[in-house]
């Protein structure tokens, strides 16, 4: 007797278990909730963005991407910085220049607010408008430039969304056309 009815109550507890996360998890996706920082300030909320603010303030961007947007970043973490500052050789965010971090930084800001289940293959347009970001998009995740990987995603902010990437995005330098002096195919 005291077994049914351990089991009937065990019963009702999963029953209302699951009757009460169906109607948290229905009213999560009827309401997200609202945003209420740019994205600048939430770069400057996350230790693992410190690199990425201290970049944007030396390049003068951090009024741009606090304006109105909307933007969609793709933000390196600090470990991506640290990695690409092995690769050059250099220190950190001191040893370069402006005018070197600043088609750097546009080359990850997207126009518009890109989300996560609306992102595609395909070739994108950045705010370094002599560049575009050649996208991934498979049932593994979301690659960039066949070199970095989309880590987190959808990070909402009132002026656009920012998704959270491994590497530091380098646009291709372009190179002057080479002179020949015979002809080629």
């Amino acid at each position: 007797m005291k077994t049914l009815k351990l089991n009937t109550t065990l019963r009702n507890m999963m029953t209302l278990i699951v009757v009460l996360t169906f109607s948290f998890s229905s009213t999560m996706a009827k309401s997200p909730a609202k945003a209420t920082k740019t994205i600048v300030e939430i770069a400057v909320s996350n230790d693992d963005f410190s690199i990425l603010v201290e970049a944007l303030s030396k390049a003068e961007l951090v009024d741009a991407l606090s304006a109105d947007g909307p933007f969609t970043v793709f933000a390196p973490t600090n470990e991506a910085f640290e990695n690409l500052f092995n690769e050059l050789g250099v220190d950190g965010i001191t040893d370069l220049t402006k005018d070197q971090l600043t088609p750097i930084l546009l080359y990850h800001v997207v126009s518009g607010n890109v989300m996560a289940a609306s992102v595609k293959s395909g070739d994108v347009s950045t705010l370094n408008t002599d560049a575009q970001l050649m996208v991934n998009a498979s049932s593994k995740g979301v690659k960039i430039n066949k070199n970095s990987n989309v880590v987190s995603t959808d990070i909402m902010a009132t002026n656009g969304v920012i998704h959270v990437i491994d590497a530091v995005l380098v646009p291709a330098e372009k190179t002057k056309a080479s002179k020949s002096s015979g002809g080629g195919c």
